[in-house]
């Protein structure tokens, strides 16, 4: 095979795939931008601001560190949502419920309702606790989503941003391979011709009569 011809058809396939990772990277870069948009509409309709240092002042180091970045901002990102359902809404949940979940305190006001001789009161302390932690789980899983489209929007930028360097490359490599085709010489993958067989020797002199 002539080398040039093999140049030409390396270089072909690497355009071909640079053809294909272009196509990818604008769809993934389409896809990123239409997530990020649906999270930020998403977000920014609920009006919600970030709680300020005053609000947070109160809640463990850890807290305040992953609050302090966006104190009074109005949300608008995944980032924004999960720092204030998992460090902002969760320390307040515990705080009230002692860090019982909705479930175990669910469980107990059940429990009560049903004894005839609990205490009014308390069953209705309960019953408003089991509400709030009710209506907190709630929010808590829709900013999570919103946390998790966000975070796919921006895997699908960064699979885009590389899917965009490869393309050039390769077509870099393309468009040399075939410059390079125009002058290549020679053969690639010549076989060696296989050795011939020798021949049996044979005496070809007047045999001697034995006597």
């Amino acid at each position: 095979m002539k080398r040039s011809a093999l140049d030409r058809l390396i270089s072909w396939i690497g355009l071909a795939l640079a053809a294909v990772l272009l196509v990818a990277g604008g769809l993934l870069a389409y896809a990123s931008s239409f997530i990020s948009g649906q999270v930020y509409e998403q977000l920014a309709s609920q009006k919600i601001t970030m709680p300020t240092k005053e609000a947070f002042g109160s809640l463990p180091a850890e807290n305040q560190a992953a609050l302090a970045p966006f104190a009074g901002q109005l949300m608008t990102n995944g980032a924004q949502a999960q720092a204030f359902a998992n460090y902002y809404i969760l320390a307040h949940m515990n705080a009230a419920s002692g860090g019982k979940t909705y479930e175990e305190v669910s469980g107990e006001y059940m429990a009560m309702s049903k004894d005839t001789n609990a205490n009014a009161d308390e069953l209705a302390k309960l019953g408003a606790l089991r509400q709030t932690l009710f209506m907190g789980n709630t929010l808590r899983g829709m900013l999570l989503n919103a946390y998790a489209f966000g975070t796919m929007a921006t895997v699908a930028m960064i699979a885009s941003i590389v899917a965009f360097v490869g393309a050039i490359a390769l077509a870099v490599l393309g468009f040399l391979g075939l410059r390079h085709a125009k002058t290549a010489t020679g053969e690639v993958f010549v076989s060696e011709p296989a050795p011939h067989a020798a021949a049996p020797h044979t005496e070809t002199g007047p045999r001697t009569a034995e006597a």
